[in-house]
């Protein structure tokens, strides 16, 4: 039982040094004296009481030598473990090819914002603009809860930035009114004509496709609810199911005649359509709103491919869509294009942005008109047009000009 400088007990595990610093210090399961120092006694008390439960319940212990890969794997397994599963999958990845030869084995208090850079600078020459980005989130985003969770007092990328552009919003691909017309007059005769088109009337993106069910649809109130999705994992060589992308992803679209019409005509067919034996599978995955189990029902899929029997995976649609492309004489585009194409015609009819992104399923507005609204030449015009429909300036233009022909016409008579 330590004591302070006038004698006063101050509890088990804490004194008070000739400083006047207030001493909280325990010994760890491996052996090692854990210590830290504070200004006040009830601040040493509160550490010293949150350092023994974590030893005792095996959680990470808030001590001066952690290094930057211990906090991660803490991060990426108690922290951030509700995301979605391919975010978490690239967090790991830019952490193990990027950020851990630089910094995993340093003290996480010693990381300064001189090393995070130099993080980024390594992937200057050899990485996309886009990946540095991605490199540079998963740091900030680490960092910035050891700073939430009192294992560092500031963050240590404040200043840091990155150079190399990332795609911009130009180059992300959608089609035009003419490449659309040109594309779709050549699926018809595709097997996967009825998939495409629904993508361009509800603007789901390809793992929600992927993963719809039968129970997703509404039939008397024409709509679909997406609660779930599904992908193929190439490097485990396995099905997953899982949730929405984010929680504001779980959604229920209004389904426009043609939808209906796409998904009506897979029901009537599903008895007659060829299953395999992955059908069978009844994967089960977590609702990132509520934390209960569910599970997604394979024999239940809507689209199965034709000839195997089984879910066409993400990359076969890419591999088809270039075939299409080809013989309809336009660019190569993959699925996601069909996403970008259903937004920037939904804008160019006059949809709301704020409709747009409860249909689509974004967290943020922003994403919605930074991403995904794109503002062709045709619109630019229309645009125009109706700008100069409207303006006062122009009305009285031409009422002047009516007055001046009205002179002329009384003059000449």
């Amino acid at each position: 039982m330590g004591k302070n400088l006038k004698g006063k007990e101050c509890g088990k595990g804490i004194y008070q040094r000739k400083d006047g610093l207030y001493s909280a210090r325990f010994y760890a399961k491996d052996g090692k004296r854990k210590e830290k120092y504070f200004d006040t006694l009830p601040e040493a008390k509160n550490w010293l009481a949150d350092a023994r439960y974590e030893e005792r319940h095996n959680l990470i212990v808030t001590s001066p030598d952690m290094t930057v890969d211990k906090w991660f794997n803490y991060w990426i397994e108690n922290i951030v473990c509700d995301l979605a599963p391919n975010t978490k999958r690239n967090y790991r990845e830019r952490y193990k090819w990027n950020i851990q030869p630089v910094l995993g084995t340093m003290c996480i208090g010693d990381v300064k914002p001189m090393h995070c850079k130099a993080v980024l600078n390594r992937m200057e020459t050899t990485y996309a603009g886009s990946t540095i980005r991605q490199t540079y989130i998963t740091m900030g985003t680490m960092f910035k809860s050891a700073v939430m969770n009192d294992i560092i007092g500031k963050h240590p990328m404040n200043g840091v930035r990155y150079t190399k552009p990332v795609r911009a919003v130009d180059d992300i691909k959608y089609l035009t009114v003419e490449e659309q017309e040109k594309f779709l007059e050549v699926a018809k005769r595709s097997h996967n004509y009825r998939q495409y088109v629904l993508l361009l009337e509800t603007g789901l993106r390809t793992a929600e496709l992927i993963g719809l069910t039968w129970d997703a649809i509404n039939w008397k109130k024409h709509t679909l609810t997406i609660s779930k999705s599904l992908e193929y994992r190439h490097s485990q060589g396995y099905w997953r199911a899982g949730p929405p992308k984010t929680k504001k992803s779980y959604r229920t679209i209004p389904l426009t005649d043609m939808a209906y019409s796409v998904l009506k005509s897979c029901y009537d067919e599903r008895n007659s359509r060829k299953e395999s034996d992955v059908l069978s599978q009844v994967l089960e995955y977590t609702d990132s709103r509520t934390g209960e189990k569910k599970c997604l029902v394979m024999r239940d899929l809507v689209f199965v491919n034709w000839r195997t029997g089984e879910p066409a995976k993400n990359s076969s649609y890419d591999t088809h869509l270039y075939k299409l492309c080809d013989e309809a004489g336009i660019k190569r585009f993959c699925m996601h294009a069909l996403r970008h194409t259903y937004a920037t015609r939904a804008i160019e009819r006059g949809m709301p942005p704020k409709t747009l992104q409860k249909l689509l399923g974004h967290a943020s507005i922003k994403t919605t008109m930074d991403r995904y609204v794109h503002v062709t030449e045709e619109s630019l015009v229309a645009g125009v047009r109706q700008f100069e429909q409207g303006d006062p300036a122009n009305t009285q233009l031409e009422q002047t000009s009516a007055g001046d022909n009205t002179k002329k016409s009384d003059s000449a008579a």
